[in-house]
């Protein structure tokens, strides 16, 4: 039986950092308010000549180095974003062509912040079934480009940066359960009109019911890891890391709380990151690889939410 397993992991963060001092400067706020609110004190945004692509190839690049393969031994490429380069082809077409690889499906997947584990689900079946050895999942987000730099209760949570994970063919199962989910009725709550839909009137900011969402939030993301458990067969106790979607710190020691972790068992980007939507899990992924927390054999639990809502959770043993 075929499963898929992690083989490399990559990522890249955009040069301009954006503290919270810097938007006391833009908008009505504090460091202090920012910080007891969310957990977050700086992000990255993209500066001058940066987009979504080149940050992409360089993540997708030392992904590569770290599985020791080059381009074309990848055979399938999915890029979750909400904030493409293109409107088409899709950002994973964009990267394909920059990477040098002449042929292989590529899409892009439109899950908000699930986005990285909807395509870990993706990439699974795809190596189950046969039909890909090696799979490219990118988590890529741009939201500086839609983040509504007057509203003090948005602009201060959006980030920009791309994480990428490669997924390969493997005797031994990685990928141990993982399941995702959305829910329409929530869609009011969060979201970004664009000027093609009914809503081209609207501007195409985010646009965020902060409340309502922690609340959904709290609820979905404790109910959906606790359900992956259930439906591996595992323990509590058999969990070595959350890594967790950095929307908010409060959410976050919620889940893990659930789990009946300590905080020193969960990866937390948050802080020097904010919210990168699709890109959040990814890019905490790899740093707590690079910095040695996670090491080969641990059980990690990935989470995320986001609008849609849609939201997904997967554990995986590197």
């Amino acid at each position: 039986m075929k499963y898929s397993r992690i083989a490399g992991t990559g990522s890249c963060l955009p040069s301009k950092v954006l503290t919270n001092k810097d938007l006391e400067k833009i908008v009505d706020t504090d460091d202090k308010w920012i910080v007891e609110r969310t957990g977050i004190k700086e992000r990255r945004i993209l500066g001058e000549g940066e987009n979504i692509t080149g940050l992409a190839e360089v993540a997708t690049k030392r992904a590569l180095e770290a599985a020791n393969m080059v381009p074309n031994d990848i055979d399938l490429i999915l890029l979750a974003t909400t904030t493409p380069d293109r409107t088409f082809p899709s950002n994973a077409v964009l990267l394909q062509e920059r990477l040098g690889i002449a042929e292989c499906p590529a899409f892009d997947i439109a899950a908000a912040c699930a986005g990285f584990n909807y395509g870990l689900v993706l990439a699974d079946n795809f190596i189950r079934v046969g039909q890909a050895k090696n799979v490219l999942v990118l988590g890529a987000e741009a939201l500086s480009r839609i983040v509504d730099w007057t509203d003090r209760s948005t602009c201060i949570l959006f980030g920009d940066g791309v994480g990428a994970v490669i997924f390969s063919e493997s005797d031994e199962p990685g990928i141990v359960c993982s399941k995702i989910s959305a829910a329409g009725k929530y869609k009011d709550l969060l979201y970004a009109p664009t000027g093609l839909g009914p809503d081209a009137e609207l501007s195409p900011k985010i646009a965020m019911a902060g409340s309502a969402v922690f609340k959904v939030a709290v609820n979905t993301l404790g109910k959906a890891v606790l359900d992956v458990l259930e439906k591996s067969g595992m323990e509590k106790s058999d969990i070595d890391w959350l890594v967790p979607h950095q929307a908010n710190l409060r959410i976050i020691q919620a889940v893990a709380k659930k789990l009946d972790l300590t905080m020193d068992k969960v990866i937390i980007t948050l802080d020097k990151q904010g919210n990168t939507s699709s890109a959040s899990v990814p890019l905490a992924l790899d740093q707590a690889i690079r910095e040695g927390k996670i090491k080969r054999g641990d059980n990690i639990l990935l989470e995320s939410f986001g609008g849609g809502f849609t939201w997904g959770s997967a554990i995986i043993r590197y």
